[in-house]
Protein backbone atom coordinates (compact mmCIF):
# COMPACT_ATOMS: atom_id res chain seq x y z
CA UNK A 1 0.00 0.00 0.00
CA UNK A 2 0.86 3.88 -0.84
CA UNK A 3 1.32 5.99 2.12
CA UNK A 4 0.03 9.19 1.66
CA UNK A 5 2.24 12.38 2.59
CA UNK A 6 0.67 13.71 5.08
CA UNK A 7 1.24 17.16 7.04
CA UNK A 8 2.28 15.58 10.54
CA UNK A 9 -1.42 16.08 11.48
CA UNK A 10 -3.10 13.08 13.12
CA UNK A 11 -6.29 13.75 11.16
CA UNK A 12 -4.24 13.49 7.66
CA UNK A 13 -3.25 9.97 8.87
CA UNK A 14 -6.66 9.14 10.05
CA UNK A 15 -7.72 10.32 6.24
CA UNK A 16 -5.21 8.28 4.90
CA UNK A 17 -6.02 4.92 7.19
CA UNK A 18 -9.80 5.39 6.20
CA UNK A 19 -8.81 5.49 2.55
CA UNK A 20 -7.29 2.41 2.86
CA UNK A 21 -9.56 0.57 4.81
CA UNK A 22 -12.36 1.37 1.88
CA UNK A 23 -9.87 0.43 -1.14
CA UNK A 24 -9.77 -2.71 0.86
CA UNK A 25 -13.76 -3.00 1.58
CA UNK A 26 -14.46 -1.76 -2.32
CA UNK A 27 -11.93 -4.73 -3.77
CA UNK A 28 -13.10 -7.27 -1.52
CA UNK A 29 -16.97 -6.77 -3.00
CA UNK A 30 -15.53 -6.90 -6.89
CA UNK A 31 -13.95 -9.84 -5.82
CA UNK A 32 -17.21 -11.07 -3.99
CA UNK A 33 -19.34 -10.24 -7.10
CA UNK A 34 -17.33 -12.39 -9.40
CA UNK A 35 -18.73 -15.52 -7.53
CA UNK A 36 -20.90 -17.39 -9.82
CA UNK A 37 -22.15 -20.33 -10.08
CA UNK A 38 -20.96 -23.33 -11.36
CA UNK A 39 -20.45 -23.86 -15.58
CA UNK A 40 -23.18 -26.42 -16.58
CA UNK A 41 -23.17 -28.09 -19.48
CA UNK A 42 -25.74 -30.67 -21.05
CA UNK A 43 -25.64 -32.93 -23.86
CA UNK A 44 -28.45 -35.46 -25.47
CA UNK A 45 -28.84 -38.30 -27.62
CA UNK A 46 -31.20 -36.03 -30.47
CA UNK A 47 -32.73 -39.64 -31.20
CA UNK A 48 -34.15 -40.30 -27.58
CA UNK A 49 -37.15 -38.79 -27.00
CA UNK A 50 -37.42 -37.95 -23.55
CA UNK A 51 -41.42 -37.91 -23.05
CA UNK A 52 -41.30 -41.64 -23.74
CA UNK A 53 -39.80 -42.04 -20.18
CA UNK A 54 -41.67 -42.27 -17.43
CA UNK A 55 -39.94 -44.01 -14.30
CA UNK A 56 -36.35 -43.70 -13.18
CA UNK A 57 -34.14 -45.47 -11.01
CA UNK A 58 -30.44 -45.76 -9.88
CA UNK A 59 -27.28 -48.34 -10.53
CA UNK A 60 -27.06 -50.72 -8.16
CA UNK A 61 -23.56 -49.57 -7.77
CA UNK A 62 -22.87 -45.35 -8.66
CA UNK A 63 -19.67 -44.77 -10.07
CA UNK A 64 -19.44 -42.35 -6.91
CA UNK A 65 -19.28 -45.72 -4.64
CA UNK A 66 -15.35 -46.60 -5.08
CA UNK A 67 -16.08 -48.81 -1.72
CA UNK A 68 -18.01 -51.65 -1.28
CA UNK A 69 -20.71 -49.54 0.13
CA UNK A 70 -22.87 -46.15 -0.44
CA UNK A 71 -21.59 -43.40 0.22
CA UNK A 72 -22.91 -39.77 1.88
CA UNK A 73 -21.78 -38.04 -1.61
CA UNK A 74 -23.70 -40.68 -3.41
CA UNK A 75 -26.82 -40.35 -1.01
CA UNK A 76 -26.97 -36.83 -1.41
CA UNK A 77 -26.56 -36.80 -4.78
CA UNK A 78 -29.78 -39.47 -4.91
CA UNK A 79 -31.71 -37.20 -2.60
CA UNK A 80 -31.35 -33.85 -4.90
CA UNK A 81 -31.59 -36.17 -8.74
CA UNK A 82 -35.05 -37.96 -7.53
CA UNK A 83 -36.29 -34.45 -6.02
CA UNK A 84 -35.42 -33.08 -9.59
CA UNK A 85 -36.72 -35.64 -11.62
CA UNK A 86 -39.76 -36.02 -9.53
CA UNK A 87 -40.24 -32.43 -10.16
CA UNK A 88 -40.53 -33.07 -13.78
CA UNK A 89 -42.84 -35.84 -13.62
CA UNK A 90 -40.78 -39.18 -13.51
CA UNK A 91 -41.64 -41.35 -11.15
CA UNK A 92 -38.86 -43.30 -9.07
CA UNK A 93 -38.89 -47.31 -9.38
CA UNK A 94 -36.24 -49.86 -8.08
CA UNK A 95 -37.23 -52.34 -10.18
CA UNK A 96 -37.16 -52.02 -14.00
CA UNK A 97 -37.55 -48.28 -14.37
CA UNK A 98 -36.97 -46.93 -17.80
CA UNK A 99 -34.15 -44.73 -16.74
CA UNK A 100 -31.23 -45.72 -15.01
CA UNK A 101 -29.31 -43.07 -13.17
CA UNK A 102 -25.00 -42.80 -12.70
CA UNK A 103 -22.94 -39.98 -10.94
CA UNK A 104 -19.47 -38.96 -11.52
CA UNK A 105 -17.26 -36.87 -9.44
CA UNK A 106 -13.79 -35.89 -10.80
CA UNK A 107 -11.80 -32.93 -8.24
CA UNK A 108 -8.55 -31.55 -9.97
CA UNK A 109 -6.32 -29.23 -8.49
CA UNK A 110 -5.68 -26.38 -10.73
CA UNK A 111 -3.56 -22.93 -10.62
CA UNK A 112 -4.27 -19.46 -12.15
CA UNK A 113 -2.13 -16.68 -12.69
CA UNK A 114 -3.91 -13.18 -11.62
CA UNK A 115 -2.37 -10.00 -11.48
CA UNK A 116 -3.11 -6.38 -10.97
CA UNK A 117 -2.33 -3.62 -12.62
CA UNK A 118 -0.54 -0.75 -11.36
CA UNK A 119 -1.53 2.74 -11.36
CA UNK A 120 1.35 4.79 -13.84
CA UNK A 121 2.81 8.08 -12.89
CA UNK A 122 -0.07 10.08 -14.84
CA UNK A 123 -2.84 8.51 -12.93
CA UNK A 124 -4.25 5.63 -15.65
CA UNK A 125 -3.87 1.84 -15.05
CA UNK A 126 -0.94 0.64 -16.18
CA UNK A 127 0.30 -3.32 -17.07
CA UNK A 128 4.15 -2.37 -16.92
CA UNK A 129 4.27 -2.45 -13.42
CA UNK A 130 1.00 -5.52 -12.89
CA UNK A 131 2.14 -8.23 -10.06
CA UNK A 132 1.48 -11.39 -10.48
CA UNK A 133 0.25 -14.33 -7.93
CA UNK A 134 -0.26 -17.86 -8.57
CA UNK A 135 -3.34 -19.05 -7.18
CA UNK A 136 -3.83 -22.59 -6.27
CA UNK A 137 -7.33 -24.03 -6.33
CA UNK A 138 -9.76 -27.52 -6.25
CA UNK A 139 -12.17 -27.75 -9.43
CA UNK A 140 -14.97 -29.87 -8.79
CA UNK A 141 -16.52 -31.10 -11.57
CA UNK A 142 -19.93 -33.21 -11.39
CA UNK A 143 -21.55 -35.36 -14.36
CA UNK A 144 -25.31 -36.86 -14.43
CA UNK A 145 -25.96 -39.20 -16.61
CA UNK A 146 -29.16 -40.44 -17.57
CA UNK A 147 -29.17 -43.93 -19.21
CA UNK A 148 -31.89 -45.61 -21.00
CA UNK A 149 -32.07 -49.32 -19.11
CA UNK A 150 -33.59 -51.46 -22.26
CA UNK A 151 -30.83 -50.33 -24.54
CA UNK A 152 -28.38 -49.49 -22.30
CA UNK A 153 -27.60 -46.53 -23.86
CA UNK A 154 -27.19 -42.69 -22.77
CA UNK A 155 -29.74 -40.31 -23.45
CA UNK A 156 -29.41 -37.33 -21.37
CA UNK A 157 -26.05 -35.87 -19.54
CA UNK A 158 -25.84 -33.07 -17.30
CA UNK A 159 -22.22 -31.50 -16.44
CA UNK A 160 -21.31 -28.62 -13.90
CA UNK A 161 -17.98 -27.41 -13.38
CA UNK A 162 -16.93 -24.92 -10.58
CA UNK A 163 -14.53 -24.35 -7.95
CA UNK A 164 -14.56 -25.73 -4.60
CA UNK A 165 -13.67 -23.49 -1.27
CA UNK A 166 -13.97 -24.15 2.20
CA UNK A 167 -17.27 -22.95 2.57
CA UNK A 168 -18.68 -25.59 -0.03
CA UNK A 169 -16.79 -28.39 0.97
CA UNK A 170 -18.15 -28.21 4.62
CA UNK A 171 -21.57 -27.54 3.83
CA UNK A 172 -21.50 -30.81 1.13
CA UNK A 173 -25.28 -31.48 0.75
CA UNK A 174 -26.91 -28.31 0.56
CA UNK A 175 -24.06 -27.16 -1.62
CA UNK A 176 -24.73 -30.62 -4.06
CA UNK A 177 -28.36 -29.85 -3.86
CA UNK A 178 -27.72 -26.16 -5.45
CA UNK A 179 -25.33 -27.96 -8.11
CA UNK A 180 -27.64 -30.98 -8.92
CA UNK A 181 -30.46 -27.99 -8.97
CA UNK A 182 -28.51 -25.74 -11.81
CA UNK A 183 -27.72 -28.92 -13.85
CA UNK A 184 -31.50 -29.69 -14.01
CA UNK A 185 -32.39 -26.28 -15.31
CA UNK A 186 -31.01 -26.95 -18.80
CA UNK A 187 -33.24 -30.33 -18.37
CA UNK A 188 -36.32 -30.37 -21.10
CA UNK A 189 -39.31 -30.63 -18.83
CA UNK A 190 -39.90 -34.33 -20.58
CA UNK A 191 -43.05 -35.84 -19.00
CA UNK A 192 -46.37 -34.16 -17.32
CA UNK A 193 -47.85 -35.95 -14.14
Amino acid sequence: MRVLPTSGTASSALSATVLAGFALITLTAVLAGCASSPKVMVDRDPGADLKQYRTFGYYDKAATDASRYSTLLTSHLKRATRAQLEQNGYSYAEDDPDLRVNFFLDVAERQELRSLPSTGRLGYRSWAGASYNLVDYRQGTLRIDLVDAKRNALVWQGIARDRIDEKLAQNTGPALDAVVGEIFTRFPNATTK
